[in-house]
């Protein structure tokens, strides 16, 4: 029986970690939930993530693991035959820095578009809509360059690690997907190949039906 535990629920960026721990052979107990789903599960996620934030992980020590960019390199650090990281150090260091980058620039302005009264108090709806606006723009841009400055070296091993996993997961939200389907083909491309992969097509699948 497993001894850890995501926090997570479908659509969500959980899917990148369930992924993650699928394919580094880890067995882990779900719990359905999230802020905008009261219930059991968000009372459990609330005593170990005081911002009922998902993705959660509790490891078997009952470390507390958010934010899905750490998530992923802790599980990539602690299970180096895993994949989820590369073993050289310079590729290694870029695939890390490359979560942080879709965690810093791309997660971020995402959160702005989905919540941005949070971000303007006082804000009438002109006043949201132009935050909204600005912010899917410069979530585009970031796409744009995350394609540039990564997509050489992605899905380079033919297997998706954490940053491959991160980057389709976060990818689906917002309308980055038809603006790299137009502004990087290839890229977008890449994106579906991950997504196809027989070790996590049915995660994807399932998360995201057709």
């Amino acid at each position: 029986m497993s001894n850890l535990t995501l926090f997570g629920t479908q659509g969500s960026g959980s899917a990148a970690i369930e992924a993650a721990l699928t394919m580094a052979g880890l067995p882990f107990e779900q719990v359905e939930a999230s802020s905008w789903q009261p219930g059991p599960g968000l009372e459990a996620l609330a005593r170990v993530n005081p911002l009922q934030q998902i993705p959660t992980l509790v490891l078997d020590d009952g470390t507390v693991l958010t934010e899905s960019a750490a998530i992923l390199i802790e599980l990539g650090l602690r299970h180096p035959d895993s994949g989820l990281l590369p073993a050289h150090p310079t590729a290694r260091a870029r695939a890390i820095r490359g979560l942080v980058f879709v965690a810093a620039n791309c997660y971020a302005a995402i959160s702005i578009i989905d919540y941005p009264a949070r971000w303007c108090v006082g804000a009438d709806d002109d006043d949201v809509e132009r935050i909204r606006a600005g912010s899917r723009e410069r979530l585009h841009r970031h796409w744009s360059l995350f394609a540039e400055q990564f997509g050489s070296t992605f899905m380079a091993g033919g297997r998706p690690g954490a940053l491959e996993l991160l980057a389709t997961v976060v990818s689906k939200w917002s309308g980055s997907r038809p603006h790299l389907q137009q502004a990087r083909p290839e890229f977008h491309a890449l994106l579906l190949t991950v997504e196809q992969h027989p070790a996590v097509a049915e995660i994807f699948a399932r998360h995201w039906p057709a």
